[in-house]
């Protein structure tokens, strides 16, 4: 890992590589927040769900 830093360095491209690391963690951050949201929804499916299956057994009482 040295030899590549100093191989970046001298050439000039700490620029790129400080710009590949922020593109990195920004897509990481990305993917993680669609799957949080993904698995949110899904709790939320299931939650009405269960909320529609309530009522129509109240329904069905009266």
């Amino acid at each position: 890992m040295d030899d590549l830093t100093r191989t970046v360095a001298e050439r000039g491209d700490l620029a790129h590589l400080a710009l590949f690391l922020w593109a990195s963690a920004a897509s990481g951050g990305m993917v993680w927040a669609l799957r949080e949201m993904a698995a949110a929804n899904r709790r939320f499916e299931d939650f009405v769900k269960e909320i529609a299956s309530l009522n129509r057994l109240f329904q069905r009482k009266d």
